[in-house]
């Protein structure tokens, strides 16, 4: 059983903070426009640490507060605000796309809160607002000028909804779920802002990481390019990749495959 915890971040707004296992603690942190759910499913159960998701603003249980603030700097910020208010030591520090940028940019400028790092999925490598990230940009697009169900409608005959439906039917379904998530305004403005965004870190700041990294990837991802995980694997000097069954092939294969890369990251760090 997962526990919910609350944070409150340094200008009042208050984080859902979900918490499951027991040993040392691995803050493990979702995606763009995701929740805890999407971290329970691929982090392993009974591995003999503690995973705390802090749900970022606007996500999950989470307030939004102000929306002008909704950034990845802002987030690794309030994740590196709960580090130091509610754990012990420099901790294991991962995530899923956004949750990926999120860890990358805290590894680079916190590295003394970071022991260790799991860059799943990554949507950015160092740029802002890379081209993969456009399909999250113009549903939020579509979501400031239209009316959700008209805003699907357009988006799905959109140039790339028909790409998507072709080339990464996961990543459109995906998508399309964010037309009715509510509240719409809020969604619309994070997939404004995060698909413009990026870590804000430079390549050879990356490149100075001396911090032990997983990279999981996988092919059939035009959001999440396997590139972007190569790319990072070649510039952070201790990492190590491991590819993964894409979701649209087999999601039971997908959520298997990241638990075992994840275990054994966590099986062979010094203690």
């Amino acid at each position: 059983m997962s526990e919910v915890r609350s944070f409150t971040t340094k200008d009042g707004t208050r984080l859902n903070v979900d918490a499951r296992g027991d040993g040392p603690p691995v803050v493990f942190l979702h995606g763009l426009c995701g929740d805890a759910g999407q971290t329970r499913e691929a982090f392993p159960s009974e591995c003999g640490f503690q995973r705390f998701t802090v749900e970022a603003r606007g996500h999950g249980g989470s307030q939004p507060g102000d929306l002008d603030k909704l950034s990845i700097s802002t987030f690794a910020s309030d994740v590196a605000d709960f580090i130091e208010q509610g754990l012990s030591g420099p901790v294991v520090l991962g995530g899923i796309s956004m949750g990926a940028a999120i860890s990358l940019r805290l590894a680079v400028k916190r590295p003394d809160l970071v022991r260790a790092l799991i860059i799943a999925r990554p949507a950015w490598v160092t740029t802002f607002a890379p081209t993969n990230m456009a399909p999250n940009a113009e549903v939020g697009r579509l979501l400031n000028i239209l009316e959700p169900d008209v805003a699907t409608g357009a988006f799905i005959k959109g140039e790339i909804g028909q790409r998507l439906a072709i080339d990464a039917p996961d990543n459109l379904a995906s998508l399309i779920g964010f037309f009715s998530r509510q509240p719409i305004e809020v969604t619309a403005a994070l997939l404004t802002a995060i698909s413009n965004d990026g870590p804000g870190v430079t390549e050879e700041e990356v490149a100075s990481l001396a911090t032990p990294t997983l990279v999981i990837g996988h092919e059939q991802d035009l959001v999440h390019p396997v590139a972007h995980a190569r790319a990072l694997t070649e510039m952070i000097p201790l990492a190590r990749f491991i590819q993964i069954t894409p979701k649209v092939e087999s999601r039971e294969r997908y959520a298997a495959d990241f638990r075992l890369a994840i275990r054994n990251f966590l099986k062979n760090l010094e203690p």
